[in-house]
């Protein structure tokens, strides 16, 4: 059909058939016909990985097909992301990344297999993750300035867990401890939600952790959160403070979940991810799940997205200058 149609409006129809019959055969199918992946470069549990299966769910009602979360951590996502970087660019593999992978690492990492800017097409920012600071449930710290008095008294003796080197956890804590003239020992594991167990088994002192991670074994009595890092405290725990309020003014963390494919995607794929996106963020029990676990829905356009990456990735390589963080 497409073929007789474009034989039918001359030079621009020639052009047309020209750019078809070029076309990878993919290219020239409905999207999407089988199941989509999506690679998520972080453990099972983590923030991240909450928040893509809640949204990726409402997406395939509304594709009509399957989305398969695929969870490789390890390297602190490096491995997971080439694996999108280098898949093909149809649609069919997808990546969910924190702003760690996208904006962290490439400025930790001297030798890259993979650039962010060039490798990968953003669909949409779909989520913030709001973080708190957690200790065991029976630790004598009880506020973040009982951390910072503890590591001044015992400088290099307070650990605290990671989801490993570069990760949001260890930038998260690095920071802190600059901040606040301290010292802490960086304990890296394979994933925030080995971090958080390590936390609640008492392996390490604390760590700094997505809320969306964490808020289950807070609510079990495994893990009591201490601080928060947003400007004012959040509404679903109001009774615990501010990282500013409680020990070290004008601390603010979060981070953030987007959605990126491969380079080189067709646009027409890209828009129509970024508009399932919308409709599944537009969806009131979407939103309150989201928000139950301490994320924030947000939705971006490509280019918003695109241009986030950007300004971040000089905030980053600005903060971990002055901090003098090295994961080489």
């Amino acid at each position: 059909m497409q073929r007789r149609q474009a034989l039918q409006h001359g030079v621009v129809g020639l052009a047309t058939l020209v750019s078809l019959s070029n076309a990878p055969a993919w290219a020239q199918q409905a999207y999407p016909n089988k199941p989509i992946k999506l690679i998520v470069p972080l453990a099972a549990g983590s923030a991240v990985d909450n928040a893509a299966r809640i949204v990726m769910q409402k997406m395939a009602l509304s594709m009509g097909q399957g989305i398969a979360i695929e969870n490789q951590a390890g390297a602190s996502g490096l491995i997971g992301a080439d694996r999108v970087a280098k898949s093909m660019p149809d649609g069919y593999t997808l990546g969910g990344f924190n702003d760690s992978i996208m904006t962290m690492l490439p400025n930790l990492q001297s030798k890259m297999p993979w650039d962010i800017l060039r490798d990968f097409e953003p669909i949409s920012l779909i989520a913030t993750v709001e973080w708190g600071l957690v200790v065991p449930a029976d630790s004598p710290l009880k506020t973040a300035g009982d951390l910072i008095a503890a590591a001044r008294h015992a400088p290099g003796k307070v650990n605290y867990g990671s989801g490993g080197n570069g990760s949001p956890q260890h930038m998260a804590m690095a920071l802190f401890a600059s901040q606040a003239g301290v010292q802490l020992t960086h304990v890296p594991y394979k994933g925030a939600t080995q971090a958080a167990v390590g936390v609640a088994g008492k392996e390490v002192d604390a760590a700094f952790q997505g809320i969306a991670t964490v808020s289950s074994l807070v609510k079990a009595g495994k893990l009591r959160l201490i601080a928060v890092t947003t400007p004012k405290r959040l509404a679903q725990f109001p009774d615990v403070p501010t990282v500013g309020e409680s020990g070290l003014s004008g601390f603010e963390f979060n981070s953030w979940f987007a959605l990126m494919t491969p380079a080189n995607t067709p646009k027409s794929i890209v828009k129509q991810l970024h508009q399932e996106v919308s409709k599944a963020l537009g969806d009131t029990a979407v939103r309150d799940q989201l928000m139950g676990l301490g994320l924030t829905p947000r939705g971006t356009s490509p280019d918003e997205l695109g241009a986030a990456l950007r300004a971040q990735l000089a905030r980053y390589e600005a903060l971990i200058k002055q901090a003098g963080i090295s994961v080489d």
